[in-house]
């Protein structure tokens, strides 16, 4: 289903946060950030739109964290602090959601994940946003 949507079912670690999220590129849209929240949280993400991310169970246990131009809106867990998603600040259509919150997916799964440049944030340059590189994973034998 790779290119298609995808409906995918999540959760947070302790299971209190339970949401329904339609990939809007299925996985094609998976990537991570060099900004300084995401470099700090390591997070491989794929695309939901507008209205694509439903809260099944938890939504009262939500939490959120804004930063820099206080635009992107992160969605954590106040139990067991697991970031589940964000609504982008560079598309405050889209949704960025953790792929590792997701049913039965890792982002090991993934041999290559697109690195975009977050440092220099296409909002703060007014340039198309730049890939910064390409996280590699090579399981061992």
């Amino acid at each position: 289903m790779i290119g298609q949507k995808m409906v995918c079912s999540g959760s947070c670690h302790c299971g209190t946060v339970r949401f329904e999220a339609t990939l809007s590129e299925g996985f094609d849209s998976i990537r991570r950030c060099t900004c300084s929240y995401c470099r700090m949280r390591g997070a491989v993400v794929a695309m939901a739109e507008m209205g694509g991310i439903k809260i099944l169970q938890g939504e009262d246990a939500l939490t959120t964290y804004r930063f820099h131009s206080g635009t992107a809106q992160h969605f954590f867990c106040s139990r067991c602090g697991i970031y589940t998603h964000h609504q982008r600040r560079s598309n405050q259509n889209l949704y960025a959601v953790n792929v590792a919150c997701l049913d039965g997916v890792s982002p090991f799964d993934f041999a290559e994940v697109p690195v975009m440049d977050g440092v220099n944030h296409t909002n703060d340059t007014g340039q198309p946003t730049r890939r910064a590189g390409t996280l590699r994973f090579i399981p061992a034998d």
